[in-house]
């Protein structure tokens, strides 16, 4: 696949979810609280933004920890969902690559299973551009504990467009080594990074974790029919596990962070 052809799948994907805003809201998980200290940690104080903040998942953790927080996202139905969930937050429209703050604004900028959809060579000079010296930049993704042979038995029925590359602890090890952050040479306003990740788990159900598999980006570029069929050898195989065919379970999770310092 070509540069062009990457970016015409990155765009259709990262504007697939505000067709689905309601049902994000509904069943993506929150983050693991010790996940978001760790990412936090170096920062020079506690002005944080959440960048690419959907419909406010992330943003409602940074708030249940007493943390003074701005959000921006560029999808209008997401927006307003966050609005509405989150009332007290000021939210606003705009984007990794145009961010609607003043310079040395925020002393940590944080994503949650958003960075892999920004443009870093634009969105890289903004972050730098609103974060205090010293600040953090974090990207925070829940992913899948396919160690669970039922998670990993889920991850092969599914395929790549719902449980993809990202959402396996291994694979995003090894993907968010090399990808989604700023250069961090010697001309780079950033240092290395740093990973890390904490246990997590979200209480579903057999039919809301089918719904939570709908709300993927992979899912929601599908064609109807092939979405249908997705989601219905989801129900069965869940169906037929006993880890998850009667009642409320907990899906292991972990919150993995990718975490860089900007240089003073």
């Amino acid at each position: 696949m070509n540069r062009i052809d990457q970016e015409h799948e990155r765009l259709l994907h990262s504007s697939s979810f505000g067709t689905a805003a309601g049902a994000y809201a509904e069943h993506r998980p929150d983050y693991a609280h010790a996940a978001v200290r760790w990412a936090l940690e170096p920062a020079p104080g506690l002005r944080v933004l959440d960048l690419g903040a959907g419909t406010g998942k992330l943003t409602g953790t940074l708030l249940a920890l007493g943390i003074d927080v701005v959000a921006v996202e560029p999808d209008a139905a997401m927006l307003a969902e966050l609005r509405r969930e989150l009332p007290s937050v000021r939210a606003l429209s705009g984007s990794a690559e145009s961010i609607p703050l003043p310079d040395g604004s925020v002393d940590a900028v944080v994503s949650g299973n958003a960075m892999h959809w920004f443009d870093m060579e634009a969105a890289g000079p903004e972050i730098a551009r609103v974060l205090a010296p010293g600040g953090v930049l974090a990207g925070l993704w829940n992913v899948f504990d396919d160690g669970e042979e039922w998670v990993a038995g889920l991850a092969r029925v599914t395929g790549s467009a719902a449980i993809g590359p990202r959402d396996v602890p291994a694979s995003w090890r090894v993907g968010t080594a090399a990808m989604h952050l700023p250069e961090s040479g010697a001309d780079s306003p950033f240092d290395a990074a740093r990973q890390a990740e904490f246990p997590h788990g979200q209480r579903r159900t057999a039919d809301s974790l089918t719904a939570t598999l709908a709300t993927k980006a992979g899912v929601l570029v599908m064609p109807a029919a092939e979405r249908e069929d997705l989601l219905a050898r989801t129900r069965a195989y869940l169906a037929a596990r006993p880890e998850t065919a009667e009642g409320e379970f907990t899906l292991p999770m972990l919150t993995s962070v990718l975490r860089v310092l900007r240089r003073p």
